[in-house]
């Protein structure tokens, strides 16, 4: 495989999470999972054609900007974009590169792609019910162990898992093999589509990180336009 289908691929700065602020190449697919109610994408997944972009292309802006690699959605490990997020993350040469995944196969891409390459999974678990919560703790129990991977999490309007999710995520944190917060692998960041609503929902949000000792994630790339 040469080439990969995404509805974009544009150099800019990773805004969110533990790279935030460092120059990426950002590629998205266009078929995600789920339809959450508060997706920021969801309009430009819709309305965007996929194009077929090469390997050596892409390669050649991580090189010419000195930049990481973003690989976002959409969901990027759905069945038809796991096999070409595997292609880009073993194929491709980058300083570091995200994955953004809200976990549909991460346990297969985590063992498909070469873990000598600079990886950080960037898991978003979504919770709208019970199952959802359910699904989530088995695939934190299999993921948590592993230093490559960061939770990054929403908080949104009428949630009624988040802080749920939370104490299950201490709690099988207390081995003292995990470090997740001591790693600073779990990142909060508040619902907004705007810099006016961003700050209006972060007091919340900052409460949270305080109360779990964690890390706040500001979506500089809503406050600041650069996507």
């Amino acid at each position: 495989m040469d080439q990969v289908k995404i509805i974009e691929n544009f150099v800019t700065w990773q805004g969110e999470g533990p790279d935030t602020g460092r120059r990426v190449v950002l590629l998205r697919f266009k078929t995600c999972n789920l339809a959450c109610k508060f997706c920021d994408t969801a309009v430009k997944m819709r309305i965007t054609a996929e194009a077929s972009h090469s390997l050596s292309d892409i390669q050649k802006q991580i090189n010419d900007n000195c930049a990481g690699l973003m690989i976002t959605g959409g969901e990027p490990t759905v069945t038809r974009h796991i096999n070409e997020t595997i292609t880009l993350l073993n194929k491709l040469r980058y300083p570091f590169a995200n994955v953004e995944t809200n976990g549909y196969d991460l346990i297969k891409l985590i063992e498909e792609v070469n873990p000598e390459k600079n990886v950080k999974y960037i898991y978003s678990p979504k919770m709208s019910d019970s199952e959802d919560f359910d699904t989530h703790i088995d695939i934190t129990k299999q993921v948590i162990g592993n230093p490559k991977v960061y939770f990054k999490l929403l908080k949104y309007e009428g949630d009624e898992y988040l802080e749920r999710y939370l104490l299950s995520l201490m709690v099988y944190s207390e081995n003292e093999d995990v470090k997740i917060r001591e790693d600073g692998r779990v990142w909060l960041m508040p619902e907004g589509s705007d810099a006016n609503t961003l700050l209006k929902n972060s007091a919340e949000v900052f409460d949270l990180c305080e109360k779990y000792n964690l890390s706040f994630s500001s979506r500089n790339h809503i406050i600041f336009g650069f996507i």
